[in-house]
């Protein structure tokens, strides 16, 4: 029982990224993606938004106050250095997609070893992480 146990951690990743329609969702008290964080929480896991989505989910006015909240209460926006850019641009090429903030935030996953990326629009993401390992798309 021990050993499955392990095996089933090694494959579970420890980090749970939040795509735009995630910080959406939660900024609205969306009951799925508040259990879907508080999962990952309670296991553990870094949960973290990549600066990208920060870009797409706020507009500078008071509006953004939910989303701000959401940000705030995650704490970990992750910078898109120049690794990610790159396999943000592999993977548009090997997808055949132009959706580059949804490769941006898939390309975080991957670099960071895995994870799991809690999303709105799961087809497009899924097409962008093909059968990378370690990169898990959980819909809401």
């Amino acid at each position: 029982m021990a050993r499955r146990r392990r095996q089933t951690q090694a494959q579970t990743p420890r980090r749970l990224i939040l795509d735009a329609g995630a910080v959406i969702a939660l900024s609205r008290s969306d009951v799925r993606a508040r259990a879907a964080l508080a999962a990952a929480r309670e296991a553990g896991a870094d949960v973290s938004i990549p600066a990208v989505v920060v870009a797409e989910t706020i507009r500078g006015t008071a509006v953004d106050a939910p989303v701000n909240r959401i940000i705030k209460a995650v704490g970990e926006v992750s910078e898109t250095d120049e690794r990610v850019g790159r396999t943000a641009g592999r993977l548009l090429g090997e997808a055949g997609s132009d959706s580059t903030i949804d490769a941006i935030v898939v390309a975080s996953a991957v670099e960071t070893g895995g994870a799991v990326i809690l999303t709105g629009d799961p087809d497009d993401l899924r097409k962008l992480a093909g059968h990378r390992p370690g990169v898990v798309i959980q819909p809401l």
